[in-house]
């Protein structure tokens, strides 16, 4: 069984390098929310548009600019993920690369290390026909 979890981490390493660049460019940072609002983080300063709320409206920048431009925040989203990845039996079948369960456990993976290095909560559920194992939610590479 070492055998076969160093080969699992060897193809994880794998994945991790090949789309590093994939996770720095497209999926990692903070989660924004698609709602603008008064939240904690500035987003952008745009022209003043009909229907817009007045009680938004930036005025240094409108009285600089001599037309009304308003401000907008954008809200910041810390998700909290929930890995549940059933290890019943049926899971030991698959190809001649890897089983179902191996499968599942490198994509489980490579899904935690996304949301590692957005500073995200993670915690596991490992089940079959019960409960096997629960890991809650925890912060950091050590979750």
């Amino acid at each position: 069984m070492d055998g076969k979890i160093k080969d699992l981490m060897a193809r994880v390493g794998k994945i991790r390098i090949l789309t590093r660049r994939l996770i720095d460019d497209r999926l990692a940072g903070d989660y924004h929310s698609s709602f603008k609002g008064q939240g904690v983080e500035f987003d952008e300063v745009r022209p003043y548009v009909a229907g817009d709320d007045v009680r938004t409206i930036d005025w240094n920048v409108t009285a600089r600019a001599g037309v009304p431009y308003i401000k907008r925040f954008a809200e910041e989203r810390e998700l909290t993920v929930i890995f549940m990845v059933d290890v019943s039996g049926s899971l030991g079948y698959g190809s001649e690369r890897a089983t179902k369960l191996e499968t599942a456990a490198e994509l489980s993976a490579l899904l935690a290390m996304t949301a590692i290095r957005n500073q995200d909560k993670i915690g596991l559920v490992l089940f079959s026909d019960r409960v096997e194992k629960y890991l809650p939610p925890a912060r950091g590479a050590t979750a």
